[in-house]
């Protein structure tokens, strides 16, 4: 039998409706359960104490796109053991990886100027080449995790 919505909040096990928007946790391994508001994920992140949390907001699947599973992708064991020395930046998609609103009220309000778009492209590739180094830094310690360490 078909259900008349997607899935019920994990707090107050109030419906959240199909396309209808909701909150998630933030932390990676408690991402099973959806709330209907940011007040119901508060509840939650009291109740489990994470450390550094936050409330991040979906849209639900519409009716007709089902409860499909995501679509995973796995990388090639030959990708992923690639040597230090090589280029990390190749066929990866430029997503600006910077949150703009933030950057930009941060300079607005301690240096009292404006911030032009551009910026965030320009930002993300430092941070890119940031990370990649930092990435070949923790691989020569033959570590799979990246640590603030490496920075």
């Amino acid at each position: 039998m078909e259900q008349g919505f997607w899935r019920k909040c994990g707090t107050c096990k109030k419906e959240i409706p199909w396309g209808g928007i909701y909150q998630q946790c933030s932390v990676s391994s408690c991402r099973k359960f959806a709330y209907c508001s940011v007040d119901c994920w508060s509840v939650h992140d009291s109740v489990m104490g994470h450390m550094s949390a936050g409330a991040e907001e979906e849209r639900a699947p519409h009716k007709d796109q089902g409860a499909a599973p995501r679509r995973r992708l796995v990388v090639s064991s030959r990708a992923s053991s690639s040597s230090p020395g090589t280029d990390l930046k190749a066929g990866y998609d430029r997503d600006i990886l910077i949150v703009a609103s933030k950057l930009k009220k941060y300079v607005k309000d301690r240096h009292d100027l404006n911030t032009s778009a551009s910026v965030m492209d320009k930002l993300s590739d430092l941070v890119r080449d940031l990370v990649d180094d930092a990435v070949i830094r923790a691989r020569q310690e033959g570590r799979k995790t990246v640590m603030d360490r490496d920075f």
